[in-house]
């Protein structure tokens, strides 16, 4: 499986987190360190008007029936950047299955082929960043969530040319509860500014390397 560009860390305490949103951690025991496609990591969804945390798996299944008939695992799918996708037409369009993925970075390789390592991207002025997702729980697999993605500020090149989808605290409401427009206005609009990045390379190599050094916490917004 091609694990390109499909990284993220969430390095702060579950007080934090819960805080930042305003969310019942429910049973949230510990957070990763990180997580690649496949694995589980932290989300934030709204049931009976009430925010709460919860480890889902990163990426929806995709179905392919040739795989099914040989018994092989289907791919996995952690990113959304086409929303006329037909996987997603159910998806994308109901509230329902909005989430929102608590991330301190996110990650991209960077480097000369094999011997890539992991370059990690956070938000200077909101150290734990809202990702834009969707979630579901899914027959034989259980919860499992997706990240949007858009395209990329000037701070992201030349390790990608798409980012996550980041939401200003402000804008979180309007994802969990808005309409489909709101879905594709909040994808294509700019994204955050590339000024307000922080860029951190490290020796670590990319398929197994570690998280990102951990920061003096900043004051929550």
């Amino acid at each position: 499986m091609n694990r390109m560009s499909r990284l993220h860390s969430l390095r702060a305490s579950i007080d934090d987190v819960a805080k930042t949103f305003d969310a019942d951690p429910g049973e949230l025991f510990s957070i990763p360190a990180d997580v690649t496609e496949g694995e589980s990591g932290v989300v934030m969804f709204e049931t009976g008007g009430r925010r709460r945390l919860r480890m889902m798996r990163w990426g929806f299944p995709r179905r392919i029936r040739d795989a099914r008939k040989v018994g092989m695992e289907a791919d996995i799918i952690g990113l959304v950047a086409d929303l006329t996708n037909p996987m997603w037409e159910q998806t994308v369009v109901d509230p329902r299955y909005r989430c929102v993925i608590p991330i301190t970075h996110f990650g991209n390789p960077e480097g000369d082929a094999g011997a890539k390592t992991r370059a990690w991207f956070s938000v200077k002025d909101q150290p734990i960043m809202a990702w834009a997702g969707f979630c579901r729980n899914i027959p034989d697999v259980g919860p499992c969530y997706a990240g949007m993605t858009m395209e990329a500020n000037a701070a992201i090149p030349p390790t990608n040319d798409r980012m996550p989808v980041l939401l200003e605290f402000d804008e979180i409401d309007t994802w969990l509860h808005g309409t489909i427009q709101d879905v594709i206005r909040l994808q294509f609009r700019p994204p955050f500014a590339a000024d307000r990045m922080d860029v951190m390379h490290t020796d670590d190599a990319w398929r197994n390397g570690g998280p990102p050094p951990s920061f003096a916490q900043m004051p929550l917004i």
